[in-house]
């Protein structure tokens, strides 16, 4: 699935001429303009399937460690990083499993799987998309007052406010309504040959004002309002490690060079693809005067840019989890009670043993 290449317009589905594919507005361009010339139809159906098999491979395994291993500890135990944690770890999950379904739709240029999981498919896949970077900015806002208000009264009732509450208000019911246009506008309709799609159709009188409303609409809530909060939090949280006295200069060291790895990372995934739906918004608004070179570079640029912002799901265990000593502790907890766990024939327990969670670090590099 794409999330730029499948926005079609009803008006698009029986379109018999040379277009440059789902961004076709039907506009006479000054030039011929075939973007199946630079990104063949062959190249998509290997392309595609094999980039989302490799996000989705990744994805699993490193999500589905954390959901696991967290998963082992009692609920009442869970410290606010691990919870954090497995928001994350459970957005990007079910947003992996999304990829699957696109992945056969690419492979065989046909959707074999009904208007129910079409539908489903859509709302999953966008609850999670955003769910997963408003998840990040929580984050973000938790290492913000662990650091920099350490010794502020109130910070640990914000903290298991923000972690306990908010979170289900600020990141998880916004990525449910966000889902509504896809109640609204998924659909699966027949085209040409027998094929059938599974889109979001939009109404042929607005359709571009539609599209470029959502895509707008992606670049605000996906990227802008996450991304702000991360840079601004981060950049705070490294201005007051080199400057305050958090302990030794190596732990300092660590713990700026994870921060900024994290900013790094969100950037380098997610803004490529930002830009490029911001450009083709402008286009069908026609802010920016649409001609065949742009189309063509831009499509390319998407095909690209997008795998690179959904590759950040399977980035996110390695950088919010593996990266933490605490969840290294109790990565190998989990380990030595499912071993311990599968000796059945053991007589008896040692008194006194239990499992505990590590203790709640107000510093960066232990989250």
């Amino acid at each position: 699935m794409s999330y730029y290449e499948h926005i079609v317009f009803d008006y698009d589905i029986n379109d018999t001429g040379s277009g440059s594919g789902s961004g076709d507005l039907g506009v006479d361009l000054e030039e011929p303009c075939d973007l199946d010339q630079v990104i063949t139809p062959d190249l998509q159906r290997v392309f595609l399937p094999v980039v989302y098999g490799f996000i989705f491979v990744l994805g699993i395994t490193g999500n589905g460690l954390v959901v696991i291993v967290l998963g082992c500890q009692r609920r009442s135990k869970l410290g606010l990083t691990d919870r954090y944690r497995l928001h994350l770890s459970a957005a990007d999950l079910l947003f992996v499993l999304a990829l699957p379904f696109w992945a056969t739709d690419a492979a065989l240029t046909d959707w074999r799987f009904g208007l129910s999981a079409c539908v489903c498919v859509h709302v999953i896949y966008t609850v999670n998309l955003y769910g997963s970077v408003l998840i990040l900015a929580f984050i973000s806002l938790d290492r913000y007052l662990a650091v920099v208000k350490a010794t502020d009264t109130h910070t640990s009732s914000m903290r298991q406010l923000l972690a306990r509450r908010l979170v289900y208000v600020g990141a998880w019911l916004p990525a449910a309504l966000l889902a509504v246009p896809d109640l609204l506008f998924a659909r699966t309709q027949e085209a040409g040959d027998g094929v059938m799609l599974c889109q979001r159709l939009y109404p042929a009188d607005n359709a571009p004002l539609w599209v470029s409303v959502f895509h707008l609409q992606l670049v605000l809530v996906g990227l802008l309002i996450p991304g702000l909060v991360l840079l601004v939090c981060y950049c705070v949280i490294v201005s007051r490690l080199t400057r305050g006295p958090l302990g030794g200069q190596r732990q300092k060291r660590r713990a700026v060079r994870t921060t900024v790895a994290l900013v790094l990372c969100f950037f380098l995934c997610w803004l490529p693809y930002g830009a490029g739906i911001t450009v083709d918004a402008l286009m069908r608004l026609e802010v920016l005067p649409r001609g065949c070179s742009l189309e063509v570079v831009l499509g390319v640029w998407l095909a690209v840019a997008e795998p690179m912002a959904f590759a950040h799901c399977c980035l996110n265990p390695l950088l919010y989890a593996f990266l933490g000593a605490g969840f290294k502790s109790s990565a190998r907890r989990a380990l030595t009670l499912s071993r311990v766990s599968s000796l059945k024939i053991l007589p008896r327990r040692r008194p006194g043993t239990s499992t505990t969670t590590e203790s709640e670090s107000s510093s960066l590099h232990s989250s």
